[in-house]
């Protein structure tokens, strides 16, 4: 099948995805009080983590497909870019007029020229302050699932599926990007709770005092292990006579902690360090 059709159909279907999306009240918030706690947040971290290891595991159904990152082998007239770029872009484009980006909880990988929404966007509570809606590391986040993520848990080869292949690669880097991005809501409440801590290290604009106050390597490691055993248990073969392959799993479950070790709660913390530097503006 030549690119050019295989990104046709993986457009069309990522546009009846898109608009069939629906996007809710900021779950960060305490549903009975629309209070942010750190309970909250908490909670919704850890529910991101199932979407995480559940998008990771999509993607490993299929191999590398290198052509889906290929720059040349797209020829679409004004654009210049790859099959998964040009996906994401035209995606968060729909998104975008549906009011997927009026979140403060959603940040777009292409942010340049985003369409208005065409529908009356959900008045979200205000609950950040007004400087972190220019935090987006979007870029170190692509780099990173790129360039370092995906060649851990993806097996070599071509399979000719770039079309699936750039839609599981979208929902990885959406579900990366909300999660990194949450650091935002960890700082606000984190500074709530103790301005008296934070307060000298922001004035004093000390990143390296905001980064150690936020470190807690306990519960880092906590977190580690935890995502490590939901992807033993989400990534396990069932079988009704129990005798699926031990210790089989569809994706390895040492590197979903690895990744929530080197990249997800490092790019954390610099969201968070990034936000409180402004905290005080």
């Amino acid at each position: 099948m030549e690119m050019k059709s295989v990104f046709r159909s993986a457009l069309v279907f990522l546009i009846v995805l898109s608009c069939c999306c629906r996007f809710t009240k900021n779950e960060t918030l305490d549903s009975s009080t629309d209070v942010l706690t750190l309970e909250s947040v908490r909670q919704s971290l850890i529910r991101q983590e199932d979407t995480i290891v559940f998008s990771l595991i999509e993607r490993a159904k299929f191999p590398l497909n290198s052509p889906a990152y290929n720059e040349s082998s797209l020829n679409i007239p004004g654009f210049c870019g790859s099959l998964v770029q040009n996906v994401v872009k035209e995606t968060e484009a729909i998104q975008a007029k549906i009011g997927r980006y009026e979140s403060p909880e959603e940040h777009p990988f292409f942010p340049d020229d985003l369409p208005m929404p065409v529908v009356t966007p959900y008045n979200y509570p205000q609950v950040l302050h007004a400087a972190g809606a220019s935090i987006n590391i979007n870029k170190n986040i692509w780099d990173m699932y790129f360039n370092q993520l995906l060649p851990l848990f993806v097996a070599e080869g071509n399979d000719g599926n770039y079309g699936p292949t750039a839609a599981s690669d979208l929902d990885c880097l959406q579900a990366l990007s909300r999660r990194i991005h949450y650091g935002k809501f960890v700082a606000e409440v984190k500074f709530r709770d103790a301005p008296q801590d934070y307060g000298p290290a922001i004035r004093a604009q000390d990143s390296d005092a905001l980064m150690k106050l936020l470190t807690f390597e306990s519960v880092e490691e906590m977190v580690k292990r935890r995502v490590e055993k939901k992807a033993k248990v989400f990534g396990q073969d069932v079988s009704l006579d129990d005798k699926g392959d031990k210790g089989k799993y569809k994706i390895d479950p040492s590197i979903v902690s690895r990744l929530y070790g080197e990249w997800v709660m490092p790019l954390t913390k610099v969201v968070q360090v990034q936000y409180l530097l402004r905290r005080l503006d």
